[in-house]
């Protein structure tokens, strides 16, 4: 079987995807006697622009301003048979400007010989131990907050920032109480739909992605929770719902066949929050979130993730919707 016939297996024989947990997960920390201590141009962010978890990555770096401590390297977005790979496409590096590889596994087997499980981004990388730190955006994402804040002004150090930054103290248990459902349900509920090969593993998933993003819709019209998920500030439980929000739309509602509701119709408080970060340019965001979203590749990489395209037939890729997001809210 060529290269190009191949296609990707996502779900189990009995129709359902089920995502494995991710294999390394050390911490990168401000203790300087740390396994893995903060420092600057040490670590690489190994990430593209299609996968959502890796979006998360992208956005806490950007909106941390990380740009000049911790060095980012993009993938092609399209999961080949080999998995994730450099390709000089959308952005992507030609290859691996560390090691010159060709692909993201190639890494993965610098840093462990004998690993035999997924390829996944992000990854974080240590360039000075040769090998990866952590490979689960969850908790990556988590030491973007903090632990490089001694090399960062004091405007983007947690300690300093409105209503006590991405994961304040006083919202934890909250942030944890709906991470716990919006994970399984929407981020990774939209992947249970759209990677289903069997009728009754797609249907046992739709349903409670709905009626879970029904209770978004109706978590966004209690007192507190507006303009942002928990009040006037941005916290972790925003960015890990933007990245599913910002492809449902142009890529999950038609290709992984979501189709029951789309936002912009249906859900118009969600919407509107998700148009007030897109648009947001203000020095609480700097563009952020419109800068990592990428609706051409969305649309590309989820195409390509269900077999649109089998031999050397043409992809054939969804126009709409028409536009990809709203236009911003007019300001009275």
């Amino acid at each position: 079987m060529s290269d190009q016939t191949k296609v990707y297996k996502h779900a189990d024989s009995d129709g359902h995807f089920r995502r494995k947990d991710s294999s390394f997960r050390s911490r990168v920390s401000r203790d300087a006697y740390a396994e893995f201590p903060a420092e600057k141009d040490r670590y690489v962010l190994y990430i593209n622009y299609g996968c959502p978890w890796a979006h998360r990555a992208n956005l806490i770096w950007t909106l941390k301003g990380l740009q000049s401590i911790i060095q980012m390297v993009i993938l092609d977005p399209e999961l080949g048979p080999d998995g994730w790979f450099f390709s000089g496409r959308y952005g992507s590096a030609e290859k691996d400007p560390l090691y010159g590889f060709k692909y993201l596994k190639e890494l993965y087997l610098k840093a462990d010989p004998e690993y035999n499980g997924r390829y996944t981004v992000p990854t974080l990388w240590d360039k000075k131990r040769g090998t990866i730190v952590n490979n689960e955006s969850s908790e990556i994402i988590r030491m973007l907050y903090t632990e490089f804040d001694d090399f960062l002004p004091e405007n983007l150090q947690e300690v300093n920032k409105p209503g006590g930054g991405f994961y304040p103290e006083h919202l934890k248990n909250e942030i944890d109480a709906m991470n716990a459902w919006v994970y399984p349900l929407i981020n990774n509920g939209v992947y249970k739909t759209g990677f289903a090969t069997s009728q009754a593993a797609y249907e046992e998933n739709i349903y409670p992605l709905l009626e879970a993003l029904d209770r978004v819709e109706e978590h966004l019209s209690q007192p507190g929770h507006q303009p942002f998920l928990f009040g006037d500030h941005i916290t972790e439980a925003d960015v890990r719902l933007y990245t599913t929000i910002a492809r449902f739309d142009v890529a999950y509602y038609l290709i992984f066949k979501c189709n029951l509701k789309m936002i912009r119709h249906d859900y118009p408080r969600l919407d509107r929050w998700y148009r007030r970060l897109y648009y947001d340019e203000s020095e609480l965001t700097r563009g952020a979130f419109k800068q990592t979203t990428f609706f051409d590749i969305y649309k590309f990489g989820y195409a390509v993730a269900v077999g649109n395209k089998t031999g050397n037939s043409e992809l054939v890729l969804p126009v709409g919707p028409v536009p990809d997001i709203l236009p911003p809210e007019k300001k009275e």
